[in-house]
């Protein structure tokens, strides 16, 4: 179960969407979440879907690395689908007690739900497509302009990646000591709340010890380095935009502005 965890996985490849620059991934990112947010239009959500699908087939990820970036929010979709299905007023469909299934609802709750799925897959399309390394250094590049606020840009891009970097690992090795727990006869699934609740604690021990070890080795390996933070750092391989990047802006432009014209002219 914890194995169908995919944030922060990265699936190698050499498709577009893999060689198009990070920083230019991240801005469109923000961007596509913005619309999302802003205009509630099956139109508007059915364009941005036909956008996503096109994404996945040209980075050519997995169908089942998707489905798998949803699987651990499928409870959230479900609950949010039913709330919009039997508490929005409108023309009934049945009744389930107290509750009444309706028309609108169900277009709500449709709406609703595939937009936290497109939140869900853009973001996920990200570290599937981004080496955590160029994410670090996109994501510096972007808070870079603050440095001179007092912010500190490098520290918190090497927070944030090794973060997302440790997200397997650590799923990894949860799933490790379940299964070692449950070979020596330890039961997760049975037992109500607080019964279950008590028999995890045998697995936060160890985890957090794990935890601790390799954050100790991860200090330990950038102190031999004779890492010392982001001033003076220097780096192989330096960010620049091309072709590709300016292409993919003004794609996107594109596809902004005719959204937001066909939604001043009252066609979607």
């Amino acid at each position: 179960m914890l194995n169908d965890i995919a944030l922060g996985r990265y699936f190698p490849g050499n498709s577009l969407l893999h060689r198009l620059d990070p920083r230019i991934k991240i801005v469109l990112l923000f961007l596509f979440l913005a619309i999302i947010f802003l205009w509630v239009n099956s139109l508007v959500y059915l364009a941005l879907g036909s956008m996503t699908a096109a994404l996945i087939f040209t980075a050519k990820i997995p169908l089942r690395m998707v489905a798998t970036s949803l699987k651990p929010l499928w409870w959230i979709i479900l609950f949010t689908f039913l709330l919009h299905f039997f508490g929005t007023e409108g023309e009934g469909i049945f009744q389930l007690g107290s509750l009444t299934a309706t028309w609108e609802g169900l277009k709500q709750g449709g709406l609703i739900t595939f937009r936290l799925a497109l939140l869900i897959i853009l973001s996920a399309l990200l570290t599937f497509t981004t080496d955590p390394l160029a994410l670090t250094d996109a994501i510096e590049s972007l808070l870079s302009p603050l440095k001179r606020f007092g912010v500190p840009a490098h520290e918190l891009a090497m927070m944030m990646t090794i973060a997302l970097r440790f997200i397997p690992t650590i799923i990894e090795e949860t799933d490790r000591i379940i299964k070692a727990q449950e070979s020596r006869g330890a039961d997760f699934t049975t037992g109500n709340i607080l019964t279950r609740v008590k028999n995890f604690v045998p697995i936060l021990v160890p985890l957090f010890i794990a935890a601790f070890r390799r954050a100790d080795d991860l200090a330990t390996a950038m102190e031999a380095r004779c890492y010392r933070g982001g001033e003076g750092r220097t780096r192989l391989r330096r960010l620049q935009l091309g072709r590709l990047d300016y292409t993919a802006c003004g794609v996107s432009a594109l596809i902004v502005g005719g959204i937001f014209l066909l939604t001043q002219w009252g066609i979607i």
